[in-house]
């Protein structure tokens, strides 16, 4: 029996480190998600200062949390810690777009290439939500732009043709990316036949004054 408590005790021990490394992982990785979103808020609002500022600390805790799970990979490729790197994923990539500075692949991010897809993915809405932003004030050649930069991704995720335990679920992140895709090709389609239709007043209009005269 005193073998089997010293066995129990060093069971509750290593219980004890697991059960802080996850509750400091689960705190971690909310605090990830805040910043990548406030980094999201910031560069919709030109605000580069507290994007960068926001994209630093996010990137500095990531590699807190990489090093502090590296011990412990079941903590890692938990569903909770994966989805706060996807939500850094979409930040970085998000950021990186809309400002149109180089694509970060999955090495230089750091993450696995199932949760680089998945942020990929879910970048497309933001692409979206800022397309919806230019086309407020009329059309623009930068809709286009990042209309084309949704295309390509989407012309990359429908390729990943694997089972979801490989991929993490990206077929749905897929369809759904292709349904924002589909919805903002009408938006700025619609915009660019209101500003032809603005523009073939404007010349009517130039035309009868002219005649006036």
């Amino acid at each position: 029996m005193k073998q089997l408590d010293a066995l129990a005790e060093q069971i509750r021990q290593q219980f004890d480190i697991r059960t802080a490394a996850r509750d400091q992982a689960l705190a971690q990785a909310r605090l990830l998600t805040r910043f990548c979103s406030q980094a999201i808020r910031a560069v919709h609002r030109d605000d580069l200062a507290v994007m960068n500022e926001q994209l630093s600390q996010a990137r500095a805790l990531f590699t807190s949390l990489r090093e502090a799970l590296a011990p412990y990979p079941d903590l890692y490729y938990a569903g909770y810690t994966q989805d706060a790197l996807k939500e850094f994923v979409e930040a970085t990539v998000t950021c990186a777009l809309i400002l149109d500075q180089p694509l970060p692949g999955p090495d230089e991010l750091g993450v696995e290439a199932n949760t680089y897809l998945n942020g990929l993915a879910e970048a497309v809405g933001e692409l979206r939500r800022r397309c919806l932003d230019i086309l407020r004030h009329g059309y623009s050649a930068e809709a286009e732009r990042l209309m084309t930069l949704m295309d390509d991704i989407y012309a990359i995720l429908v390729t990943m043709d694997y089972p979801d335990a490989i991929t993490n679920g990206l077929r749905r992140q897929t369809d759904l990316a292709r349904g924002i895709i589909e919805k903002t090709r009408g938006d700025i389609t619609f915009s660019l036949r209101g500003e032809h239709l603005e523009q073939a007043l404007a010349r009517l209009s130039q035309q009868l004054d002219d005649r006036a005269v």
